[in-house]
């Protein structure tokens, strides 16, 4: 085992040894040490229409996450967190209960560590060690793929130097991911992957703008098919017109075949998105490309792959002929009351093809609601509808949602 592997188990137990001096050091006249407790609760009802399963696929899940933070001095800080899913029915295939007749909802029942790390924060310069959430950008590369009940975690070391507000570099060596598939995945694949990945990232903000680079050295050491490395650039900002606001992003990379990896490739990747607020509602339109040859195409095995290319799924590993998803969507308040306008609505159509030979995959509708309902509790209704032409079959998701945080 390496020593990566081994520090979720070393954070464990070197917190809890910093628990117990802390509660020795309350009745004395040193400085004392904060021990907290956070959680999360979220119950779902998820629904799947899937024309390619005679059958459809229903769960009802609750997830619950709680952890122990200790803020020892000023600088340093742990942090312990567990996860236990449980479900009600088999109506689902979740990955794990062998149900391959009905359609996947990857939310499979546990109880499993989270998250276990040590962090030191001295001024510009701060480290993490240990299994961790890991959210890069807008997660399009790196991600926890929070829909999910089970998140993504990794077992890593992330190193930032930040001498000013303006300026970051951020270093992160990857040893392990645990996967949202969970411990009792049927594919021992699908539960985790032993990796030697390198993310160097470089963000720079000015007036209101934000630029970065970027290199991810993707070495996947039990798929070697999966390695890759990537090089990539982005620039976003906004800018205020009076009562409204222009923003946008571009994002350019070029991936290619890293490490042991057997094939030999060279893709492409761009995103380019514009926005505009106008009263209580918020305009986009993009436009996503993911390429592909027809052999192999651009992938992104850790990104929070849910919140890209439509919230039906068809799209978490891309097609060998690359993808390319044009959108339009709107979203914002729903009134301008105090409660009203804590009601968020968004409504969003892809168009989505194919890079190599153009074929027209489908399109996808999707729409969410979200409400508040009292203190930290929150609603989400959330509907996703894709119309296959030329791949996969048609497919429709809802979703209700409660989720409590503290």
């Amino acid at each position: 085992m390496s020593l990566y592997a081994r520090v979720p188990l070393i954070s464990a137990l070197l917190m809890a040894a910093l628990a117990c001096k802390s509660a020795s050091a309350a009745g004395t006249d040193s400085p004392p040490q904060h021990l907290g407790f956070e959680w999360n609760a979220r119950a779902r009802f998820e629904s799947v229409d899937d024309a390619a399963f005679a059958k459809d696929a229903q769960l009802l899940s609750v997830r619950q996450r709680a952890g122990i933070r200790l803020r020892a001095n000023a600088n340093f800080s742990a942090l312990v967190e567990g996860e236990w899913v449980a479900t009600a029915g088999n109506d689902f295939n979740s990955g794990a209960n062998g149900h391959i007749d009905r359609p996947a909802i990857i939310d499979p029942r546990g109880v499993e560590l989270n998250q276990a790390w040590i962090g030191w924060n001295d001024g510009p310069f701060k480290a993490t060690l240990g299994r961790q959430r890991i959210l890069i950008d807008n997660q399009r590369w790196i991600g926890n793929s929070g829909w999910r009940q089970n998140e993504q975690t990794f077992d890593a070391g992330v190193f930032e130097w930040q001498p000013s507000p303006a300026f970051a570099l951020q270093h992160v060596f990857f040893d392990r991911v645990h996967r949202i598939n969970g411990d009792d995945a049927r594919d021992p694949l699908a539960r985790e992957r032993e990796l030697s990945s390198h993310l160097v990232d470089l963000r720079v903000v000015q007036a209101g703008q934000n630029w970065g680079a970027y290199v991810l050295a993707h070495d996947d050491q039990d798929v070697a098919a999966a390695s890759t490395q990537t090089l990539g650039a982005r620039w976003n900002g906004k800018h205020v017109i009076g009562a409204h606001a222009w923003n946008w992003r571009i994002d350019l990379a070029q991936q290619q075949d890293y490490g042991d990896n057997p094939a030999n490739f060279s893709h492409q990747y761009w995103l380019l998105e514009s926005g505009l607020n106008f009263g209580r509602v918020n305009w986009r339109a993009g436009y996503e490309h993911l390429g592909g040859d027809g052999r192999h195409a651009l992938q992104t095995p850790l990104a929070t792959l849910h919140a890209f290319n439509g919230w039906a799924d068809r799209f978490l590993v891309t097609p060998a002929d690359g993808l390319e998803d044009r959108y339009l969507g709107a979203g914002g308040a729903l009134g301008q009351g105090e409660r009203s306008a804590k009601m968020q609505w968004a409504l969003t159509w892809h168009d989505l093809r194919a890079d190599h030979g153009h074929a027209h995959y489908g399109s996808e509708w999707n729409a969410s609601l979200s409400f508040p309902i009292a203190g930290k509790l929150t609603a989400l209704a959330k509907l996703a509808d894709y119309f296959a032409d030329e791949f996969s079959r048609d497919s429709t998701k809802f979703w209700l949602q409660l989720e409590w945080a503290l």
